[in-house]
């Protein structure tokens, strides 16, 4: 289950980009062959929203675009551990959140010049590899990383220009 709330209303984010990250987030499974029913919660807010969450939860006084915050043990797209983060209910692994910028996502995108959809997707892809234990802190794990983002935007329609 994959579950989207946009909480803000400064940039329109409307059913198209919904079922965007939707996508998105099904493509980045499929390509880890992740075989368990999960949930994702995905929440969309502004740069103010999302600077309160980076400095509450990373002591980070700034706006960002984007913020993963895993519930489940992945390495590089291994689960390690799933222990304890099942919702019983639904029999679904709970992946984690992902909070977006609306607003930091729409002046990347205008920034680099793409579209408000490929950054919404490109921001999605990275925060779902996040979630499955990908991270770019060294050169080799970004080339993965990224190269892994790029494909699932390749598949979608949105590649680099």
């Amino acid at each position: 289950m994959i579950i989207i709330e946009n909480e803000q209303n400064k940039v329109i984010v409307d059913k198209k980009i919904e079922s965007l990250i939707e996508k998105t987030i099904k493509l980045c499974m499929k390509s880890e062959k992740l075989d368990k029913d999960y949930e994702v919660n995905v929440l969309i807010v502004d740069d103010e929203e999302i600077r309160g969450i980076n400095k509450e939860h990373r002591d980070t006084d700034k706006s960002t675009d984007v913020l993963s915050f895993p519930m489940v043990n992945f390495k590089d797209g291994k689960l390690i551990s799933d222990e304890g983060d099942y919702d019983l209910e639904m029999g679904e692994l709970i992946l984690g959140d992902i909070i977006i910028s609306a607003e930091t996502a729409q002046r990347q995108a205008e920034a680099y010049g793409h579209s408000f959809e490929r950054e919404m997707a490109f921001l999605t892809a990275h925060s779902c590899f996040h979630l499955l234990g990908y991270d770019h802190m060294e050169k080799n794990e970004e080339e993965i990383m990224f190269k892994k983002q790029e494909d699932i935007l390749i598949e979608i329609g949105l590649p680099r220009d």
